[in-house]
């Protein structure tokens, strides 16, 4: 596949900002199932300063800064993605569980150690006694890792109600759970707690998923979203990508920006602002397929 991404996000404020700084990640990743073709960034006003470098997890980041006063800030990515399928080797995932768990806690080489540090909580996937009875039942004793993840995918999916009013980007897992409700982030969230609640090593992945209009309906422009979904570890340096959102596996139509622990390491923006008093955020996503 073949992907035309634009990201536009537009901050107002009622007070100028006298000085800002902020760190974007923006740029698609350049992976086995993925090629970025081309990246440009568009910052207005223009920024004092700007470099682009990669963050701890070795995503592409955009640090900037804007010296000169300003009420409003306008952040424009626009990129061109390929992305491929990946054929998996039928047997990975097959082992038990309990299996990638252990050598997560005790790594015997450089892939696993490097997933250990997806293995215990961080701040926006908080593992409590709520998230890992809500896991548990997909977790049996001996159950192959694939069949686990997958299964709490699926209850997921069935069990809650996508809801883009039920939460904020700061809500915890535990009250994800008593609402039944949320959105992708919250989902992803709620699955690498589970996981990790078992010792499985999870990450989180923020990106972009293809979106079909109604039948018959005419694709809007901006309709589109920021996706969030989850990679599991199964062993041997893989990782399984699945999608709690859409109960399945990641595919072709999913463009990965940022890899992370959770949502507080690859906010697609975020900065320190002096002044600027309230402000409102808007934000508009559109992912159209290119012919190849």
């Amino acid at each position: 596949m073949l992907y035309s991404v634009r990201h536009r996000t537009t901050y107002h404020y009622d007070e100028p900002v006298a000085l800002s700084h902020h760190a974007a990640h923006l740029r698609p990743l350049d992976r086995r199932q993925q090629t970025c073709r081309s990246h440009h960034l568009m910052v207005e006003p223009l920024p004092t300063s700007i470099e682009e470098t990669c963050d701890y997890f070795g995503n592409g980041v955009a640090v900037f800064s804007i010296a000169a006063p300003h009420q409003s800030l306008v952040v424009e990515a626009m990129s061109e993605v390929e992305t491929r399928p990946v054929t998996l080797d039928p047997s990975i995932g097959r082992a038990g569980w309990e299996r990638i768990a252990e050598g997560a806690l005790h790594p015997a080489d450089a892939d696993a150690l490097t997933a250990a540090e997806f293995a215990v909580a961080s701040p926006a996937a908080e593992v409590t006694p709520l998230v890992r009875s809500f896991a548990a039942p997909s977790f049996a004793a001996g159950r192959p890792l694939i069949e686990a993840a997958l299964d709490l995918a699926h209850r997921i999916n069935r069990d809650f109600t996508f809801d883009p009013t039920a939460t904020t980007v700061s809500t915890p897992t535990d009250e994800v759970l008593r609402l039944n409700r949320g959105v992708c982030q919250d989902f992803a969230h709620l699955m690498i707690a589970g996981c990790r609640a078992h010792g499985v090593p999870a990450r989180y992945i923020s990106g972009y998923l293809e979106t079909d209009p109604p039948a018959g309906g005419k694709r809007l422009v901006g309709a589109d979203a920021s996706h969030a979904w989850v990679a599991v570890y199964a062993g041997d340096g893989v990782w399984l990508e699945i999608d709690p959102t859409n109960d399945r596996l990641a595919g072709t139509t999913h463009v990965a920006v940022a890899e992370g622990r959770d949502f507080g390491d690859v906010s697609p923006l975020r900065g320190v602002i002096l002044g600027g008093g309230d402000h409102t955020v808007t934000v508009a996503v559109d992912v159209e397929r290119l012919l190849i």
